[in-house]
């Protein structure tokens, strides 16, 4: 008889290929009803960004076919992203689910390239985002989000607490010390204050309800890091370099510091594996090496998350305040980004249910 508990059991084998366990035992699968030879039900993924979404789709459609007199099976997809696990010495912030950061060794990797596109992918997904850039010394971030002009609003809440207004743009609300200073003002901070705006970054700004907040971390080993890391409970990290040896080198020590700190290394991103030149689309040149992240992915045991490529789009619409995900996601190191947004999300939500 074609009831909803049998649709469930020819389920109940059918597993999340990141979780390897089954989508019922999960509690993924919802609101089965049947309607003569029709089957219904709702998918509840992990993060809005599953990379294996549509293998998920098809594997539940397969198993459910086999029951005698389906006809049809229809699949709501939504998602519900997990809480990360709390840690009791370090201070959560209310509404937010999952806090990542992406990082690097040095600078002029392309890092803040990284973050901000990850960050619209997650958007673009529908998961609920913000970016917090925390590279207090140089400030980027408005720049490729085309928030040059945003001035963060300051209200008091019921304690009389100045909290932050986030700015907006491309789906993620955004804060940056770009909004608290004039383009041309240096920032000569010690670590004490640097270690005070990232706090009020992070606790004292309306950020209301997120699946996950992205911190665009400064490069290196320093105060902004062991701030982070000691302040909040992090999700994870991904740590960004390019296939030369003087930037995985210095990825390296960064990528251990957050080991060190008991910070979970999501993985390593590859930035400017190779540049593709716009008159000869088919053309791939090396231009600082090759194979390097994944040499050292492999050294350190850690997973490689992909490659993105180096494309003249990719830097103009940094420089326009476009993220390249938005103005060609047809490109290249669009497509790439996005993968790695989703391969990040896919691992969080793996660490969170773990």
């Amino acid at each position: 008889m074609l009831d909803p508990q049998s649709v469930l059991d020819i389920l109940q084998p059918v597993q999340d290929p990141e979780l390897q366990k089954s989508l019922v035992d999960l509690n993924m699968i919802r609101n089965v009803q049947i309607q003569g030879g029709t089957v219904r039900f709702t998918l509840v993924l992990t993060t809005p960004a599953c990379p294996l979404r549509e293998f998920i789709v098809e594997d539940c459609k397969k198993a459910v076919r086999q029951l005698p007199g389906v006809e049809a099976v229809e699949v709501e997809v939504t998602a519900e992203t997990p809480q990360q696990k709390s840690l009791p010495d370090r201070q959560g912030i209310d509404g937010i689910k999952n806090i990542l950061a992406i990082s690097s060794g040095k600078g002029g990797v392309g890092k803040s390239t990284v973050a901000t596109n990850i960050a619209v992918a997650l958007a673009q997904s529908g998961a609920k985002v913000g970016l917090l850039d925390a590279d207090i010394y140089g400030p980027n971030a408005p720049t490729m989000l085309g928030l040059t002009d945003a001035k963060v609003i300051t209200q008091k809440d019921d304690r009389g607490q100045d909290i932050l207004e986030p700015a907006f743009n491309y789906g993620i609300k955004m804060v940056s010390m770009g909004f608290l200073i004039d383009p041309d003002q240096p920032v000569m901070w010690r670590g004490p204050m640097l270690n005070g705006i990232i706090r009020q970054f992070l606790y004292q700004v309306n950020w209301g309800e997120l699946d996950y907040l992205v911190v665009d971390m400064p490069p290196g080993t320093g105060d902004a890091q062991l701030t982070m890391a000691q302040a909040v409970p992090m999700a994870g990290v991904a740590i960004v370099t390019t296939p030369q040896t003087v930037s995985l080198v210095d990825a390296r020590r960064g990528l251990k510091m957050f080991e060190q700190l008991g910070v979970k290394v999501l993985g390593i991103v590859e930035n400017m594996s190779y540049f593709i030149p716009p008159d000869l689309p088919d053309k791939r040149y090396d231009l600082f090496g090759s194979g390097g992240g994944e040499k050292t992915a492999q050294e350190l045991q850690v997973p490689m998350l992909g490659c993105v490529p180096l494309e003249i789009p990719l830097r103009e619409g940094g420089d326009r305040g476009i993220p390249i995900v938005v103005a060609e996601p047809d490109s290249a190191s669009a497509k790439a980004l996005t993968a790695i947004a989703q391969q990040i999300a896919a691992k969080v939500s793996v660490a969170a249910l773990s």
